[in-house]
């Protein structure tokens, strides 16, 4: 496909030829992914909340699974929330999932399912950006998208070198710019296509600038910045190093179960910390994996040592002994989930 040759200035003061390649491309490279190919408000709202923090290709499975647990808002609605929660394990963040469910019995309770952004802004879990994907697409409403592609896009398409804050410094830069920017006769594949354009070929590293459909309408390519556009400030990162210890007696494994007043993780399993249950330093000889995590800005190394505790009925505060058959029943964090597996099918503790 040929691209008008636009110099930066003519990008936002006459938007229209980006529009039309850009639509162009979008029809014909889109993936087919599930909730494109049978739109509906439901699977927009529930892709978009799996979409926070998690790739398309991660998510996907879970999309399916989730879809067919809970096909409409009344039975995800109807369903209790360690339901939901064991539906959403692996994906992380589960305070989505709460919002999600959270919105779900909102929603069943109306009678008239809201159109406009600020009117979603008003639900748990939801931004200025999720509000804005769920109401152009579903509804075309007339308003920009902005996430971290489009961001990415935007900010070599203007050759933009400012070095930005955080995310929400870049939002305040470029959403004035996919205002200008927006064909709000068809806002809902605009703003689309433009996050597929960033997910897609403008790539945070090694972008496919060869097949770009606006590749003669950027300015960072003309002048060689495509990778190192946008700048961010070097985000801070707090290395945390945790002990836990992997206990099974009679056929049961002691895992804590995260209290409701905590901060992350609510009513979820985890092997429990080797402090919680003995003040003595861990025994190097018992240690069974290590096993690295990130949340946020923690950079988290776990160490799992095999351990034991008292036989007269002990167990520590917030924690289960929790039938080995049944472990597929309850809800561990992703990474626990993995390990857990790992660990039932070494011979050394089998």
């Amino acid at each position: 496909m040929q691209s008008l040759h636009l110099s930066r200035m003519d990008v936002s003061d006459s938007p229209n030829s980006f529009q039309k390649v850009l639509l162009a491309w979008y029809h014909d490279a889109k993936r087919p992914l599930p909730w494109r190919t049978k739109p509906s408000l439901y699977k927009t709202v529930i892709s978009e909340f799996m979409l926070q923090q998690t790739q398309v290709k991660t998510m996907l499975p879970y999309f399916e699974r989730w879809m067919r647990r809970f096909p409409n808002w009344k039975k995800l609605a109807d369903a209790d929330e360690a339901t939901v929660l064991k539906y959403w394990e692996g994906l992380g963040y589960y305070q989505r999932a709460r919002n999600l469910h959270s919105l779900a019995k909102h929603l069943t309770d109306r009678h008239k399912i809201p159109k406009t952004p600020d009117a979603w802004e008003l639900f748990k879990g939801i931004g200025p950006y999720t509000a804005a994907a769920i109401t152009s697409i579903t509804y075309n409403y007339p308003v920009p998208v902005v996430d971290g592609n489009v961001i990415r896009v935007l900010s070599r398409i203007t050759a933009n070198k400012t070095l930005f804050r955080d995310n929400g410094h870049a939002l305040k830069v470029f959403t004035p710019i996919a205002e200008k920017l927006l064909n709000k006769e068809d806002p809902g594949n605009h703003n689309q296509a433009l996050m597929e354009l960033g997910a897609t070929v403008c790539y945070r590293h090694a972008p496919l600038c060869t097949i770009c459909p606006v590749w003669a309408m950027c300015e960072a390519a003309k002048l060689g910045l495509e990778e190192t556009l946008p700048r961010f400030a070097e985000k801070r990162s707090e290395k945390i190093e945790i002990s836990r210890l992997f206990c099974i007696r009679d056929n049961k494994l002691l895992l804590h179960k995260v209290p409701q007043a905590g901060k992350r993780l609510q009513g979820m399993y985890e092997f429990p910390r080797h402090e919680s249950i003995s003040s003595k330093t861990p025994d190097h000889k018992s240690l069974l994996m290590t096993g690295k995590r990130a949340i946020s800005y923690q950079q988290i190394l776990e160490r799992i040592y095999s351990g034991k505790v008292p036989e007269n009925g002990f167990s520590p505060p917030d924690c289960e002994w929790v039938p080995l058959s049944e472990l597929d029943a309850i809800t561990l964090s992703g990474p626990h989930r993995r390990w857990l597996k790992k660990l039932l099918s070494d011979k050394r503790i089998s």
